[in-house]
């Protein structure tokens, strides 16, 4: 068996549909479903029980999903500790975001037990660039959010966070339970500076052109709310200042919490780190 088609049956075990495990792997459907096939033939049994809605594992496909999942992180675990003897072992993450998140917490906790010896780099980086330095070569793998353009890149949704509207405190339609974006049309909205990835800006923007001021880093977007009443837009669950409050949007699309790194990087690191970030959010 090679290491590569059990990659791809943990992805196709893990998803329960080969639609989704493709997306996840970047390729598509027809040579994944080739290979699932084929490794069956080499175990000798059935491993899946597909059906029109999804697959589901067979006794057998349990048992190797335990086993491939051992397998394919002793794996990692050589490589990672081959790179660590040649002095080569180092990791450089870029997040966007809450520095406090749970999950960006029990991800740092799992990581480290997993790969002790590694050295972990962190970039922080603004509001201007959501894939955190990727395509600049800066950075191996980043924490962020989307929607952004994914040309060249590898994504993995983590978690979607409900998005809410930040207002003054003494806004009329702070006190409101919920609001919808047509409400905030005539308000000034915060934009980025010209060159941040368009994607990026209609989705804060609430998918229509705005006019408003020019902001950076989320400091910036909440002082623009306090001091000139500008409409911000945020993920619920942030802690904000006294001075200003956050109204849920129910026609916004939620905020993807997401990985993302180099397609084609085969690098064992990113890929471990991709996978505890996984089961990091889904707490």
């Amino acid at each position: 068996m090679e290491l590569r088609t059990l990659r791809y049956f943990v992805a196709v075990a893990e998803e329960l549909h080969f639609g989704r495990a493709a997306g996840r792997l970047h390729m598509s459907q027809p040579p994944l479903s080739r290979a699932i096939k084929q490794l069956e033939a080499e175990v000798g049994a059935l491993l899946l029980h597909r059906a029109p809605t999804g697959v589901t594992l067979t006794p057998v496909g349990t048992v190797l999903l335990d086993e491939a999942r051992a397998l394919l992180e002793h794996a990692d675990r050589v490589r990672v500790r081959v790179a660590a003897a040649a002095g080569a072992a180092t990791l450089t993450v870029g997040i966007l975001g809450d520095g406090t998140d749970p999950g960006l917490s029990r991800l740092a906790a799992a990581y480290r037990r997993r790969h002790p010896g590694v050295d972990i780099r962190i970039r922080d980086t603004d509001l201007t660039d959501p894939t955190c330095g990727l395509r600049a070569g800066l950075v191996d793998v980043a924490l962020t959010r989307a929607p952004f353009d994914e040309a060249a890149l590898a994504v993995r949704t983590l978690r979607a966070d409900p998005v809410g509207v930040v207002l003054r405190a003494d806004d009329p339609l702070a006190g409101r339970a919920r609001l919808g974006l047509a409400e905030l049309a005539d308000r000034r909205w915060f934009q980025f500076p010209p060159g941040t990835d368009a994607r990026w800006q209609a989705y804060w923007n609430g998918g229509s052109p705005r006019e408003g001021p020019v902001v950076r880093a989320v400091q910036e977007c909440l002082h623009a709310v306090l001091w000139n009443g500008t409409v911000g837009l945020a993920p619920l669950g942030h802690e904000l200042p006294a001075e200003l409050a956050v109204v849920p949007l129910a026609d916004m699309p939620p905020s993807r919490v997401v990985a993302a790194w180099n397609d084609g990087d085969g690098n064992p690191l990113v890929r471990s780190f991709v996978e505890l970030a996984a089961t990091a959010y889904r707490h």
